[in-house]
């Protein structure tokens, strides 16, 4: 997409976050997040299914759909911060690195540095530094961008702004950015400051809402000032004009398709079309 182009996506993990009470595969999320009125997906490690072996096969399933494949997200169990496991989690990256090379313009997206250990906690900035930089790395040679994703869940070590402050200051400039609007705000954040603060780091951003409690809210029924993040992602230099929808609410946690469809219904109605050339809003 170019700059002046704008699409939105939905993340899997509305379905993800059911657990053992989903009992569907990736072709489901294909075509409830297709019927949501997106144009994007980005799954994740947990839920790709057998696709995982077979990354043709999921380029035709999408492109069957009108999907395009924004971004995979995969998290470790390691946390991203044990140093016995860097050479795992590398390896895990050069996997999906290479899994994402067949869909052009999509990006890696890595999980929350986590502790997982009674480790000391700059330890673990230390070691996801690592990991993260060296992801890049990886990334670029197979010409794939590499992107950090901190949440607000639990044992997350980039929660509050210091913590932002502490990461992206030991890492490399190549190193992306997905900012989460729910996880920014349940992190005590000022939305604005923190999104201009790292702007040259957006490549794109997940969005969600939650109430003034950090209780996870329906987009448009909480505190995120849904048109601010918008105006300032649509500024950063390296946004890909991709907006991924992200739904973690009891309403979704009763009925994800339904959730994520009234989400997009709700941006049309706020006044914010997809504009990707040939998109249906």
């Amino acid at each position: 997409m170019t700059k002046t182009e704008r699409a939105f996506g939905c993340q899997t993990y509305t379905w993800e976050m059911l657990g053992v009470g989903w009992k569907g595969g990736p072709d489901d999320l294909i075509r409830a997040i297709a019927g949501g009125g997106y144009t994007g997906i980005e799954i994740t490690n947990t839920m790709i299914g057998d696709y995982a072996e077979r990354p043709a096969d999921f380029r035709r399933a999408l492109d069957d759909a009108g999907l395009t494949l924004v971004s995979f997200a995969f998290g470790a169990d390691s946390g991203f911060t044990m140093p016995d496991r860097i050479e795992d989690d590398l390896d895990a990256v050069k996997r999906w690195v290479d899994f994402v090379a067949g869909f052009p313009g999509a990006l890696v997206s890595l999980g929350s540095a986590t502790s997982v250990s009674d480790a000391p906690r700059e330890d673990g900035f230390g070691v996801a530094s690592e990991i993260y930089n060296s992801a890049s790395d990886i990334g670029r040679a197979a010409g794939v961008t590499v992107a950090v994703h901190p949440s607000s869940h639990h044992r997350t070590l980039l929660y509050t702004r210091s913590d932002y402050d502490e990461i992206f200051s030991r890492l490399d400039p190549q190193v992306g950015w997905v900012p989460d609007t729910g996880h920014i705000l349940r992190g005590g954040q000022v939305m604005a400051e923190t999104l201009t603060a790292f702007q040259d780091r957006i490549r794109y951003v997940h969005l969600k809402d939650v109430d003034a409690n950090g209780d996870w809210a329906m987009l448009g029924a909480g505190v995120c000032d849904i048109a601010e993040v918008i105006d300032i992602a649509g500024q950063a230099p390296h946004f890909n004009g991709w907006i991924v929808v992200e739904e973690e609410s009891e309403e979704a946690g009763k009925d994800p398709a339904s959730a994520v469809r009234v989400n997009r219904e709700t941006l049309a109605h706020m006044g914010f079309p997809d504009t990707r050339k040939g998109a249906q809003s």
